[in-house]
């Protein structure tokens, strides 16, 4: 069930902006795209990356296991990215929009990047452990939303 998380963050984050729940930090002026840009950063541009951070290191075996690797120092290195672009991307969703496209893209390019890592693998090595892939709705449906919602915003 825990690989499924990363997907439903996403999801969540546009569930909550359609029902116009109040965003993390958000403003009364707020659009429905400022509004979308906030929840995108605080769910699963945030807290996800921290349970990431928290996945990767504290449970690092499983982790590894459930992506179809060996657990070595690369998993602690992926922490502490992740670490850093959740606690950016709690700080960017809770500031002004001048905050969100650097974060945005930083976490874009590294999770597309990981994503194509992911394909490689299932095409190289036959490596279709769910964590490889279902991984993939998260490591290119973040970046495609944050593309929308910064485009929609003129800010890109």
């Amino acid at each position: 069930m825990g690989i499924f998380i990363p997907g439903l963050t996403l999801v969540l984050a546009w569930i909550l902006t359609a029902l116009n729940v109040a965003a993390p930090g958000g403003v009364a002026d707020d659009t429905f795209m400022d509004s979308a840009m906030r929840w995108l950063l605080f769910l699963p541009g945030g807290f996800m990356f921290l349970a990431s951070f928290v996945m990767h290191s504290v449970f690092a075996k499983k982790t590894a296991a459930s992506i179809g690797w060996q657990t070595n120092g690369f998993q602690y290195e992926i922490a502490f990215a992740s670490l850093g672009f959740g606690v950016a991307g709690i700080i960017a969703a809770v500031s002004t929009p001048a905050a969100w496209l650097p974060i945005a893209v930083a976490q874009s390019i590294f999770l597309v990047l990981a994503g194509v890592n992911h394909i490689r693998e299932m095409i190289q090595k036959k490596n279709f452990a769910p964590g490889n892939t279902i991984i993939l709705i998260y490591d290119f449906g973040l970046p495609i939303s944050f593309a929308v919602a910064l485009i929609s915003l003129g800010m890109t």
